[in-house]
């Protein structure tokens, strides 16, 4: 057993047991009749408001992984991790222009995920069928990442065994925590990260902002702890000019060379037309109570954005701060540790670690639904009660979160972090039939599914191709390969939505010219305006309006 800090051990547990506690009380919190509809289990029974939101929504995208990931980078020598600052400023423009659009659609039609508004949309199973399968493969290497954090956060505390010990004792802790956060999911539905998503959020806050205030003093500023970066990574460079030279090593700097300009930039506008197009970001949009809710949240969460700006300096603090540690994901973690007295460092670790909890459940929820509405619902058993899919999402989520353990278990960690990229070159692929969808019908369905596919592929085999720095014979290795017909790198994943559109908007031009048919429109102009409590027109269920309009 590695040494652990009883008082760190202390205080995590206790606020672990809290949250636990808060999760199974979730399930009387805002009480329905009953759990057992996607409706009220899956989201919420519709009726969160803005501050509710604003935590639900926010501890949705500002994951644990985020917590250790984004200064991890920065630690490594790698600046251009800092684009996850701009992604989420450009974000939140845009999808206060679609996302109250897609509420208002879902709220007349009773839509629960995207791929049924995709369905009802374009009258199309497998296009539907495609939007949900892409969205529960996008989900698993995201919901094993939060595992990840979980299991980083037990490595720095010394909890779980040695390296000697044998995997279950080493691993038992990571199993308690995927037990429980696996009980309340199933009690208690969204409601269970939703109210837990309070402490989270909180516990982050006062964690971010008293490091930020602290380490500064205690490392002599700022700007000493710019200077402690830079002198780290001229040192690196100077050491390792021969391998940065062949390409077996990446050259390190507080500045990102020219070369990589455009990575940067696609990087940033790649992940932010990716990110509400994840399963697990429209659910949080999808349990609000109106289109307000949604456009207040829009104008409110970039405050993440000034957090995450305070987090990413975390990694320049840990070299600042001496910080030595094999697996750049541990440098947060170790720099709490060794700076900040036992009961602080277990509030952050804590806080790590509820930081996973939240968006886990809220991702297997997500995944789960996909699969009962979109495969279940749609080609298993047609005739489903509301009752059968609530049964169904809550035993897939489960499956989900074991999916998730075993890959975790199964696979080294670096491969996991990897192959995550692909969730961001998957989920974008989405993006013509769900957000262009939106404003008009003109593409056509077999063209759409079209240009999923080919996107698909060409981003699933060019992240295949990149090596890992170092090791020319693996695969997965980064987000960014050379744009086709240049000389620059971007983000594969933008690169693969383009091709996407273009082979989509040429297809919907043949098709047409062939006189393919495009199948019938489910939905009316006046559902992308409704409101809740609209009067005038009432909520019409999605094989209803199939009916009438056929």
């Amino acid at each position: 057993m590695n040494h652990v800090d009883g008082v760190a051990l202390t205080i995590f547990l206790l606020l672990f047991v809290l949250v636990t506690a808060m999760g199974f009380a979730a399930a009387r919190w805002r009480r329905a009749d009953s759990l057992d509809s996607l409706d009220e289990w899956g989201l919420g029974g519709r009726s969160f408001g803005t501050f509710v939101s604003w935590f639900l929504i926010g501890g949705d995208i500002y994951t644990a992984y985020t917590f250790i990931a984004v200064p991890a980078t920065l630690y490594a020598g790698s600046v251009v991790g800092f684009f996850a600052v701009p992604y989420t400023i450009v974000l939140y423009p845009i999808i206060f222009i679609f996302l109250p659009r897609l509420w208002s659609v879902s709220h007349r039609h009773g839509f629960v995920t995207p791929a049924d508004f995709v369905r009802g949309r374009f009258d199309s199973r497998p296009l539907a069928l495609a939007v949900a399968v892409t969205g529960i493969l996008a989900t698993m290497p995201y919901i094993a990442l939060q595992l990840v954090g979980i299991q980083v956060v037990l490595e720095v505390m010394g909890i779980g065994g040695s390296d000697s010990s044998s995997w279950f004792v080493k691993d038992l802790p990571l199993f308690i925590a995927f037990a429980v956060l696996a009980a309340y999911t199933y009690s208690s539905g969204l409601r269970a990260p939703a109210l837990i998503a309070f402490v989270k959020d909180t516990l982050i806050y006062l964690v971010i902002i008293v490091a930020v205030i602290y380490l500064p003093i205690k490392l002599g500023g700022w700007d000493s702890i710019f200077h402690a970066a830079t002198s780290s990574f001229d040192a690196f460079n100077k050491d390792n000019a021969d391998a940065i030279t062949a390409g077996t090593a990446q050259a390190q700097g507080a500045i990102p060379p020219v070369t990589v300009h455009w990575a940067y930039a696609s990087l940033a506008l790649g992940s932010a037309l990716a990110l509400f197009m994840y399963p697990h970001s429209l659910t949080g949009v999808l349990a609000t109570k109106n289109r307000s809710v949604i456009r207040r949240n829009a104008a409110l969460l970039p405050a993440y954005s000034f957090l995450l700006g305070l987090l990413a300096l975390l990694g320049f603090a840990a070299i600042a701060a001496g910080v030595k540690v094999d697996n750049p994901q541990q440098a947060v973690p170790q720099l709490f540790a060794s700076m900040f007295p036992g009961w602080f460092a277990g509030v952050a670790f804590a806080a790590i670690a509820i930081g996973a909890l939240v968006p886990a459940a809220i991702m297997s929820i997500a995944a789960a639904n996909l699969w009962t509405r979109n495969v279940y619902a749609a080609f298993i058993n047609p005739d489903a009660t509301p009752k059968q899919e609530a049964r169904q999402s809550k035993l897939v989520s489960l499956l989900v979160k074991f999916g998730a353990l075993v890959f975790v278990l199964g696979l080294p960690s670096t491969f996991a972090i990897n192959l995550q990229l692909l969730g961001g070159v998957w989920i974008l692929q989405t993006l013509p039939s769900i957000v262009i969808g939106l404003y008009t019908r003109w593409m056509h369905r077999w063209a759409l599914l079209l240009g999923w596919a080919v996107g698909m592929v060409y981003g699933t085999y060019t992240a295949y191709t990149v090596p890992v720095v170092g090791d020319p014979g693996s695969h997965f290795g980064g987000p960014l390969a050379v744009v086709p017909f240049t000389d620059t790198k971007g983000y594969i994943a933008l690169t693969a939505f383009v091709i996407n559109l273009v082979v989509a908007v040429a297809a919907t031009a043949l098709f047409r010219l062939l006189g393919v048919a495009e199948g019938t429109d489910q939905t009316r102009p006046s559902d992308y305006h409704a409101d809740a409590g609209d009067p005038g027109v009432e909520d019409v269920p999605l094989d209803d309006l199939a009916a009438e309009t056929h």
